[in-house]
């Protein structure tokens, strides 16, 4: 099961989302804090700045009476406030800062609790006791506009970041792509080459990776193809000179001998082929059947062919490669395994199935990596039956053209097992056209 946050635009994302709340998140306590600093600070200035007021007013117009609010009182008097009182924190801050911005010395106390907020304050020089209307401090409440502002700029912050980080993961995506193509053996166009300098270096290198890899293929597909179609006519003159000799025992023979010489050079050239198969899709559950009775047919002394096919109508593939991955499965089967041999299709979740198996002694486990390379026998006995090496790899270069899976293995009960898994799009990206390129 595929989760998003395994790939690299769910990582990009989980950790822009993570990096913005956690710095929207700082920023709201920071000016939070500053904000209740700034209004503890704009209090005490504005504290001082009442205080000297009053101080000026009373020396320099005694007969002009004070504001309401503003009154002088005797030190005497039983209404000072006592000097041990009890005060919030944030009030007894408050207080400490007052006493730091007036004169060395001065006294600075808070009425009474219960009333509006008044300061009392009394300097070497003052006769009386200033009692002053203070600001009163707010603390700032748990919710106010602040937090949808930050929720806004949250919200466009982070769709403005995944945005960019999808467009960077972009050209990696189609890298990662492109690079499972090439390694099915699908054809792949250049990519363009975009993105931050270290991914366009990357992309250049996969081009020019995939124009190597491309050239030396289709030098070797020429030289196959040459070889194979050059060696066509004089195998076919010594056919025709074998079966004029006159001794039955030695041209049957020779004949046989022509006849492999001619089935490696028909592999060769399947192998060399790397055009797209063009032909028509047919079901493959019925197509199987044909190839099977016809197996049969021409072949009665062949390992028994049985068929178990599940996959139902809508499993299709093109006529011409199914032709030859059956065909080449059974050849091999008919060649290396033991009857019978089952020819089954089915459906399952990650896609069509498809396998041949027989029941012969099968393939050793250190040999089953070698198993689909070409040119490999792994039984070298046998190497003068016509066989070249090349039918499993033919099998997956056909499968993995068509975006399939090939897989190679021992079956429970003995025996080789090719099981081949196409995906459902499989009939769907199949050319719709008539003719055959084999």
């Amino acid at each position: 099961m595929r989760r998003p946050i395994d790939s690299l635009f769910g990582r990009l994302a989980l950790l822009v989302v993570a990096v913005l709340l956690i710095s929207h998140f700082a920023w709201f306590v920071l000016i939070r804090v500053e904000r209740s600093q700034s209004q503890a600070r704009y209090a005490v200035e504005e504290a001082a700045f009442l205080i000297d007021a009053v101080r000026q007013h009373v020396a320099r117009t005694p007969s002009v009476p004070l504001p309401s609010r503003v009154r002088l009182v005797d030190p005497a008097s039983p209404e000072v406030p006592a000097a041990d009182q009890e005060l919030p924190p944030a009030l007894k801050r408050f207080v400490e800062d007052v006493r730091e911005r007036l004169p060395p010395g001065s006294l600075v106390r808070v009425g009474a609790p219960g009333r509006p907020p008044i300061l009392w304050v009394h300097e070497a020089a003052d006769r009386d006791w200033i009692v002053v209307p203070m600001l009163a401090l707010h603390p700032p409440r748990p919710r106010d506009k602040m937090l949808a502002w930050l929720g806004t700029i949250f919200s466009v912050a982070v769709m403005c970041a995944l945005f960019v980080a999808w467009r960077l993961q972009q050209p990696l995506a189609a890298l990662a792509g492109a690079v499972v193509r090439f390694g099915r053996g699908q054809s792949v166009p250049p990519l363009a080459e975009r993105g931050p300098r270290e991914l366009r270096e990357l992309t250049r290198g996969f081009n020019q990776m995939v124009r190597e890899v491309s050239r030396t293929e289709q030098d070797r597909a020429v030289m196959l193809a040459g070889v194979a179609h050059d060696l066509k006519t004089p195998l076919a003159r010594l056919r025709l000179r074998a079966e004029m000799m006159e001794e039955a025992k030695l041209r049957d023979g020779v004949v046989r001998d022509v006849d492999s010489l001619a089935h490696i050079v028909d592999q060769f050239l399947v192998f060399a082929h790397d055009a797209t198969d063009r032909s028509e899709p047919v079901v493959v559950d019925e197509q199987c059947e044909r190839i099977a009775r016809s197996y049969r047919a021409v072949a009665p002394g062949s390992p028994a062919v049985r068929t178990e096919l599940a996959a139902g109508p809508d499993f299709r593939l093109p006529a011409a490669t199914l032709e030859r991955i059956i065909s080449n499965l059974l050849d091999n089967a008919h060649a290396y395994g033991a009857p019978p041999v089952i020819v089954a299709t089915a459906r399952r979740t990650t896609g069509w199935e498809l396998s041949v198996s027989d029941h012969g002694r099968g393939i050793s486990p250190q040999d089953l990596v070698n198993a689909s390379r070409p040119f490999v026998r792994l039984d070298p006995a046998r190497g003068g039956n016509g066989h070249s090496g090349l039918g499993l790899a033919i099998v997956e270069r056909l499968v993995r053209r068509l975006g399939g899976v090939c897989e190679i293995g021992n079956a429970q009960d003995r025996g080789l097992r090719v099981a081949m898994t196409f995906p459902f799009t499989t009939a769907t990206r199949a050319a719709p056209h008539s003719e055959s390129a084999w």
